[in-house]
């Protein structure tokens, strides 16, 4: 009987192992990532995920369908890390239609395994200007330093770029940085989209120029520069030029069967749209603010609760974003004194002296914060401009309130007790017992006085009131 049993359990587990339908080549999918806007954390977030989300479900090809203006070095990096590391073929395609691959863009176009533009798209722009560390724009006469081999170089592919195609969208060739740092940084960044062309046997020279020189192309004639492999109208066209190509996936060589791939679009998490909105520099500034007049309301109202937590939740997201962009400490420092002068002029007023250095403070840090060449990673002037006149509105009220308390008449005191009328209770020769302001004090005056009459308060001495007989007997006490 066991041996009977052992047998029907391998005959059902053969039956299913032979029953389960292997993955056809019509069932195997491609995925489709879209990628538009400025290439930053958030898209560095996205694309690993799609990667890993590839893994799991045995993608044969990953589409990134990109429209870009540019973005951050150390997140263009980032992404071309991740695309070099695939164990999938990565394809870039510029699309739609008046998409573009500018600046990071051309970069990452040129990383991937399949390089593709759809028609009406262009690439380049890629000169590197204040790529993570505040340089100035290429620019200005060359220096007695510069190379002459590397003159001569340019003078010819320039020379070689005149003859060719008219439809050819470049800038006029931008001198070489007169500084040091400045020509360090565009032969790093040269010597990078060199090494990315050659790995995957595009054209380097062109990518040379489009750094050193700001040149552009049209869809149409990168593909006949070899610049990007081909055009494709679509994503089920690029899956059907694809189809039959070798890429190079590490250090193996991967024809690609791509023709009929099921196309599934991937889904960014709300990680990612979450990044998203932070990374906006505009977003991040107006959270930390939100935090600090969070945190002045709780310091000046103890107990309050609401507004300390709430501050502490926006601060921390603010810093968290500001975190994740290429900050300028000089700003950040000036940013940070200036907030911590608002703080003080709250908790001592000093009548607007620090306040206003404050905000001066915070105006040059705002202006200084982030060093990038992307207007998506910039702080909007709209931005900087509300926030300070929001700060100075509040350093303004704060103010008036702190004037009209100066100027309002005491309520406690010697200074309080000065002018109010009081009853006598009892009296002996020039001393006795009034009530004043609902209490018996201790009282002298120049006359004697009968219980009763009304007197008005003088001054104190000590704990003695010194009263006077100058209200009738009709009128009252207060």
């Amino acid at each position: 009987m066991g041996r009977i049993l052992c047998v029907l359990l391998l005959l059902a587990g053969a039956a299913g192992v032979l029953g389960a339908p292997a993955r056809s080549a019509s069932e195997a999918t491609a995925l489709l990532v879209e990628i538009d806007g400025a290439i930053g954390p958030a898209t560095v977030k996205l694309l690993g995920d799609a990667l890993e989300a590839a893994e799991q479900r045995d993608a044969s090809l990953v589409i990134l369908r990109m429209d870009t203006p540019g973005g951050l070095s150390e997140s263009m990096r980032a992404v071309i890390r991740d695309i070099l590391a695939s164990p999938i073929p990565v394809a870039t395609y510029v699309a739609p239609s008046g998409a573009r691959a500018a600046s990071a863009g051309t970069y990452i176009l040129y990383a991937s395994h399949l390089a593709v533009m759809a028609p009406g798209t262009n690439l380049g722009a890629a000169t590197p200007v204040q790529i993570g560390g505040g340089l100035p724009l290429p620019g200005g006469e060359p220096s007695e330093e510069e190379d002459e081999t590397d003159a001569a170089d340019r003078e010819g592919k320039n020379g070689e770029g005149k003859g060719k195609g008219e439809e050819e969208q470049e800038a006029e060739p931008a001198p070489p940085p007169a500084d040091a740092m400045g020509r360090k940084m565009i032969n790093d960044a040269v010597a990078y989209i060199r090494g990315l062309a050659e790995l995957h046997g595009r054209n380097a020279d062109w990518a040379e120029r489009a750094v050193r020189e700001g040149a552009s192309l049209p869809a149409r004639e990168a593909a006949e520069r070899q610049v990007v492999d081909f055009v494709a109208a679509s994503v089920e066209g690029l899956l059907q030029q694809a189809d039959g190509r070798t890429v190079m996936l590490g250090e193996r060589r991967l024809t690609l069967a791509t023709a009929g791939l099921t196309v599934e679009r991937f889904e960014p998490s709300w990680h990612v749209e979450l990044l998203q909105v932070l990374t906006n520099p505009n977003t991040a500034l107006i959270l930390m603010m939100i935090g600090v007049y969070g945190l002045i309301f709780e310091f000046a109202n103890p107990g309050s609760i609401g507004p300390g937590i709430v501050g502490a939740i926006c601060l921390l997201l603010g810093l968290y974003a500001l975190d994740q962009l290429p900050l300028d400490y000089t700003g950040l420092g000036l940013m940070l004194l200036g907030i911590a002068l608002m703080v003080a002029e709250a908790m001592t007023p000093a009548f607007g002296v620090l306040g206003a250095g404050g905000i001066i403070a915070f105006l040059i840090g705002s202006v200084l914060l982030l060093d990038s060449d992307s207007p998506e990673f910039q702080l909007s002037w709209w931005t900087i401009g509300g926030v300070t006149a929001v700060t100075g509105s509040l350093l303004i009220l704060l103010l008036g309130y702190v004037w009209r308390a100066h100027r309002r008449p005491a309520v406690t005191g010697t200074a309080e007790m000065v002018g109010h009328n009081a009853l006598v209770l009892s009296w002996s020769g020039l001393a006795g017992e009034v009530l004043a302001r609902g209490e018996r004090w201790q009282a002298r005056c120049s006359e004697p006085l009968k219980p009763g009459e009304t007197v008005s308060i003088d001054g104190m001495a000590g704990l003695t009131l010194q009263v006077s007989r100058t209200v009738p007997r009709d009128v009252p006490p207060t």
